[in-house]
């Protein structure tokens, strides 16, 4: 095994990548010395990021790039990346944004915490979590559409929209990942749905969630509205392994 791959998608994060990586391999270092891998997952950015990624790789050994001929989703970004992480060997794959949104010191608590569970996740919504810089509209959209997904689904976890995620490879072996039928905020949750539903171990740990620091947001009205109306076919079409 090759210890801890974390994945990366990016779509025009020329400015936020290389401080990014720079900080996530200091964070890896110390929780998996000699034993980490970062994959940058780009769909063709505009701006550069994949050359920023190409010179980074070849200055960092621990970084390697996977280019994709165009925008593609994030879902299957992830699942591409996933693929890579678990033919390369990966005990762990993690997920975390590519923005700073996610504070990289907080790679090593997700790691600890998979000593004891199959799935982590970096919890807004738990004691000792929050979010920062967003204004009164976001938060309501956030925290609702967490609960939105918790009531319909019928489980306990408080933050299942999340993008900051440590999978033992146990459970992306074991998950149908060519049958994910969502992206974006429907991804993350349909994911730890079905890690629930295939008996896996899932926590939370708390985590403090940022606005981006540079560029605009990836946020749109169609990755909200998809999570709303698919939510409810993950519980009537169970999800399969």
């Amino acid at each position: 095994m090759s210890g801890p791959w974390l994945i990366l998608p990016t779509y025009n994060e020329a400015e936020n990548l290389e401080p990014l990586v720079r900080a996530a391999i200091d964070q890896l270092t110390v929780a998996a010395p000699g034993a980490h891998r970062i994959l940058v997952v780009d769909d063709d950015s505009p701006d550069g990021t994949g050359r920023v990624a190409d010179r980074l790789a070849e200055e960092l050994p621990a970084v390697e790039v996977l280019h994709r001929p165009g925008k593609a989703g994030l879902g299957s970004a992830y699942i591409d990346g996933f693929r890579r992480a678990l033919a390369g060997g990966a005990d762990l794959v993690m997920e975390m944004d590519s923005d700073f949104s996610h504070d990289p010191a907080d790679l090593p608590r997700l790691i600890a915490a998979a000593g004891h569970a199959d799935l982590v996740l970096g919890s807004r919504y738990v004691a000792g979590g929050g979010v920062g810089g967003w204004g009164l509209g976001r938060r309501l959209l956030s925290r609702g559409g967490c609960r939105y997904a918790r009531t319909v689904l019928g489980v306990e976890l408080r933050d299942l929209t999340g993008g900051f995620k440590c999978f033992r490879r146990e459970v992306l072996e074991a998950l149908d990942l060519g049958g994910v039928r969502t992206d974006g905020y429907g991804f993350q949750i349909e994911l730890t749905y079905r890690a629930l539903r295939a008996g896996f171990r899932v926590v939370e740990v708390p985590i403090v969630f940022r606005e981006r620091r540079t560029g605009p947001s990836k946020m749109t009205p169609r990755i909200a509205l998809e999570a709303l109306w698919k939510v409810p076919a993950l519980r009537v079409r169970p999800p399969r392994r």
